[in-house]
């Protein structure tokens, strides 16, 4: 079977091309040669006038640099004009180093004391020169005895600024149509130069922009790029993109939501946006590493930085603060678990002896022992709370102290303890006082003679909260590192990432208009002082404490060590029993 007859088609017809590299090659041609068409006529046209102006700038240049020069206008007033005096030979110096036709001076009278031709020097110049004597420079295409020139006129002053004469410069002036004619082959042979290097580079623009563009036509990049800003901001990440001066390019939805910052910071400085921190030295590249940790706000994130070709970089960001909240729980949770052991085998231990003494028939030696372990802890509840009246700042140490006794740390309240029950922000006083007895706990168990003092003391509006350790200290040259996402001396806990509590507290009393710093004891140990101003309300007689609060503590409806129903903040606050409350993060110590 044979094929059918090829159909016929018309003229093929020629229209815009769609690739990017032809439509760009095409649309630089045609500027170059538009441009360089314009140009060659544009500068045609105003030859002749700026042939002209040139020249009598030029004229008018020299004649003011000469006439600045004070000895010529001494040696015009101390002088006569002669062919052999000083203001000849000056005139003619300045005449053969600028190539000018003539530099003649004259005085008020308009006599001339220079000139080319040395017979006319004393006669009366053949122009106008009162424009030049009254003060005002000249600059004009005018005849005089050497012909057509362009001249300058300049008035001549001496040491006190009084006009003594003028000087006149003059340039001399060729047929502008000749100069013109003479100037249109070498400016068009300029052109053609000028348009063939167009077209070449236009070319190869061109041609590297197909490299680049993977020949796309203009229709295909568009559905890229709006595909692109589809899926950047509809991804959980947060994307940051830097240009190579630090400034940012592009910030996706999530990005905002994590840095806290509003579509507006686009094109602005990491250091702008974000203000100094640990979040700007990672996004900047002045902190390196994979999964980097930072904090922003109350949020923790996990920040990637990855360079590009240009010298920019882009960078992606996590949100980790309910895994960090997770964590933490773990490792509360953890220790919770061995306070409790500690805890169930010191009870089976004071069981089995209060056995012993009852199967002994010992009744009195067993109520005495009963009262004593009883009063232990009764006896820590109330030196806490004659000292501490907030509820939850009392609980919170009865609980801390319990946990320091099990783990062989002996918690006390300093002598200069003495908080009221008027606090703006109890809980957060709660989480900056849980991260430190926190971390002072975990630097003081296993030291010698292992101890604990807190105090929290009002200064007028002002407290004052310090804790002091028997650790190991902190060393003097990290007392400004250990405030500093990531830095710590632990081991990582089950999360994985520690350096978080410490960076947190300081942002806390800071956002309060306070500071937190770190001092080494003079008995060993470190001691941190926290001073949070504005932290208590005014005094409003009894009013200022809580309903059934007394002045020793909470009333009695509150049991010593026990928080109230509904005021247990999961950040340090103490879980009846004595052992601590998880840390809800991200207020968890972290301490070196």
């Amino acid at each position: 079977m044979s094929a059918p007859p090829p159909t016929s088609r018309g003229p093929r017809r020629i229209g815009w091309p769609k690739r990017v590299f032809s439509q760009v090659l095409l649309m630089q041609l045609a500027i170059i040669t538009g441009v360089t068409v314009l140009v060659t006529g544009l500068f045609l046209a105003p030859l002749s006038d700026q042939l002209d102006d040139q020249a009598m700038r030029r004229a008018l240049a020299i004649a003011q640099s000469t006439a600045a020069q004070p000895e010529i206008a001494d040696s015009l007033i101390a002088t006569r004009p002669r062919a052999d005096g000083p203001v000849q030979a000056a005139a003619e110096r300045i005449r053969r180093s600028t190539g000018a036709e003539y530099v003649v001076f004259m005085d008020k009278r308009g006599v001339r004391w220079s000139h080319t031709d040395t017979s006319r020097i004393g006669d009366v110049v053949s122009t106008d020169p009162s424009t030049a004597l009254a003060g005002r420079s000249v600059m004009e295409i005018d005849s005089g005895t050497l012909g057509r020139s362009a001249r300058g006129k300049v008035p001549l002053l001496d040491r006190s600024d009084r006009v003594v004469g003028a000087v006149s410069v003059g340039i001399a002036y060729d047929s502008v149509r000749a100069r013109l004619l003479a100037a249109i082959p070498g400016l068009l042979a300029y052109a053609g130069g000028a348009l063939a290097a167009g077209a070449l580079a236009a070319y190869l623009i061109s041609r590297r922009l197909q490299r680049q563009t993977h020949d796309l036509a203009f229709s295909d990049i568009s559905a890229l790029l709006t595909e692109r800003e589809a899926m950047l901001h509809s991804i959980r990440e947060g994307v940051v993109a830097l240009d190579r001066n630090g400034r940012i390019r592009l910030l996706n939805d999530e990005a905002q939501r994590l840095l806290g910052l509003g579509p507006g910071a686009a094109g602005m400085r990491l250091d702008e946006a974000l203000g100094e921190g640990r979040t700007t030295d990672v996004l900047a590249g002045r902190v390196v590493g994979d999964d980097l940790v930072a904090v922003r706000g109350s949020r923790v994130l996990l920040a990637n930085r990855v360079p590009t070709e240009d010298g920019g970089a882009v960078a992606t960001l996590r949100d980790r603060t309910e895994l960090e909240y997770l964590g933490r729980e773990l490792d509360s949770t953890r220790g919770l678990i061995d306070a409790l052991r500690a805890q169930d085998h010191e009870h089976a231990n004071r069981l089995h002896t209060l056995l012993g003494l009852l199967e002994l028939e010992m009744h009195d030696e067993a109520v005495e022992f009963v009262t004593e372990v009883v009063g232990v802890h009764r006896a820590t509840a109330e030196q806490v709370t004659e000292k501490v009246h907030d509820p939850l700042l009392a609980s919170l140490l009865v609980g801390k102290a319990t946990v320091a006794a099990e783990r062989g740390v002996a918690l006390r309240m300093a002598e200069e303890t003495m908080l009221p029950d008027r606090l703006v922000d109890p809980r957060g006083l709660v989480t900056v006082l849980g991260n430190l007895v926190d971390n002072a706990l975990d630097a003081a168990a296993g030291s010698a003679a292992s101890r604990i003092e807190v105090g929290l003391r009002a200064d007028g509006r002002t407290v004052v909260l310090r804790v002091r350790d028997s650790g190991p200290g902190v060393p003097a040259g990290d007392h400004e590192s250990i405030f500093m996402e990531g830095w710590s001396t632990k081991e990582l806990p089950a999360h994985g990432k520690r350096g978080l509590g410490l960076p947190l507290v300081r942002r806390l009393a800071e956002r309060q208009g306070g500071s937190v710093s770190v001092s080494a004891s003079p008995e060993g140990g470190a001691v941190f002082t926290v001073v949070l101003p504005e932290a208590l309300r005014e005094p409003n007689g009894l009013g200022a404490r809580r309903p059934g609060a007394t002045a020793h503590g909470p009333g009695p409806t509150t049991r010593p060590g026990i928080p109230a129903r509904g005021d247990a903040d999961a950040s340090g606050a103490s879980h009846p029993g004595g052992a601590a409350a998880p840390a809800r993060p991200p207020t968890s110590g972290d301490a070196p």
